[in-house]
């Protein structure tokens, strides 16, 4: 199922399904967004706080809820990531998503929720910036308008030839030149902590998207470990290295590198593989549909999406 696209006029609803903050930390965001030609409305409970939280779980789920069955509402956009997503997928009513699909998009720790609301709804949703995010840089909003906007037919998203590079693996691409599937995934460390509960990730014959932030490269070993001996890695058709930003130490006298952790951990299993593709916690911030039957070609660094992801 499909959300409307993007239109002059259209409602963007924000939600804080995680971490806290406060208007002015996204007051120029939300006017970048009307003098884009569309309306704002923001949910209830958007500035709460609660320590680390952006308020109570069940006022975070309802805000999420009342967005869904808000006709007026056309997208859903969250604020920002942080923490607190997991926390209120029980709470969750994901037969009222399915009965009122639409735009939802975010990343980081919102991974959790578009990847369920795809796997338990069968919605597109979108890894994209939120409301938090510079949609000063070029190619972040042209991405972010172009996959809601015009959408509604098969289109490439190609990775930008000058980018900032976050690891330095020498090669253009890996193993088998394509692979088909859906695209699911997003930030590594939530996609390793939902393992084993009813919300985890579904990788069998999809394309498997992982970034991350801030990550010690043991930890992005622990981390990629995990998935391996759940099984998740092996039972996709190929992955996706977005950008691990930060993930890098000032030496490594006792570590390894975040170049030999993907080797080891990912490209090892010989799957084909794009690196280093702009999406994640960096600029520019590519928009990925999650739930989308897509190509990726390796040799180009290209995503091909095969089926309209809005309507």
């Amino acid at each position: 199922m499909l959300g409307n696209r993007l239109v002059k006029n259209s409602t963007i609803g924000l939600v804080s399904p995680a971490g806290p903050l406060k208007y002015e930390d996204i007051q120029e965001s939300v006017e970048f967004l009307k003098k884009l030609g569309f309306n704002v409305k923001g949910g209830k409970h958007i500035y709460d706080k609660w320590g680390y939280l952006a308020g109570k779980d069940e006022d975070r789920a309802q805000d999420l809820m009342d967005m869904f069955l808000d006709t007026t509402v056309d997208m859903i956009l969250c604020v920002r990531g942080g923490y607190g997503t997991m926390r209120i997928l029980p709470l969750i009513d994901f037969n009222i998503i399915k009965n009122n699909p639409k735009i939802f998009a975010g990343f980081s720790d919102i991974t959790t929720l578009i990847n369920n609301i795809y796997q338990k709804c069968g919605i597109i949703t979108f890894h994209s910036p939120m409301c938090n995010s510079n949609f000063q840089d070029k190619i972040t909003l042209e991405s972010f308008l172009n996959v809601l906007t015009y959408g509604y037919k098969p289109f490439t998203i190609k990775n930008p030839e000058e980018k900032s590079c976050n690891y330095f693996i020498n090669s253009n691409y890996f193993n088998e030149p394509s692979a088909n599937g859906i695209l699911v995934g997003g930030n590594l460390s939530l996609l390793s902590s939902t393992i084993g509960t009813p919300y985890e990730i579904d990788t069998r014959n999809k394309i498997l998207f992982i970034e991350d932030i801030s990550e010690d490269p043991y930890k992005i070993d622990r981390m990629m470990t995990q998935l391996i001996l759940s099984g998740k890695i092996k039972a996709c058709n190929g992955i996706i290295l977005g950008q691990f930003h930060n993930c890098t130490l000032p030496n490594y006298n006792r570590s390894l590198t975040l170049d030999e952790v993907l080797e080891d951990r990912i490209l090892s299993f010989n799957k084909p593989t794009i690196v280093n593709f702009q999406c994640g916690h960096s600029y520019p911030r590519l928009t990925l549909p999650i739930g989308a039957n897509v190509k990726m070609d390796c040799v180009n660094q290209t995503i091909h999406v095969l089926e309209p992801v809005v309507k």
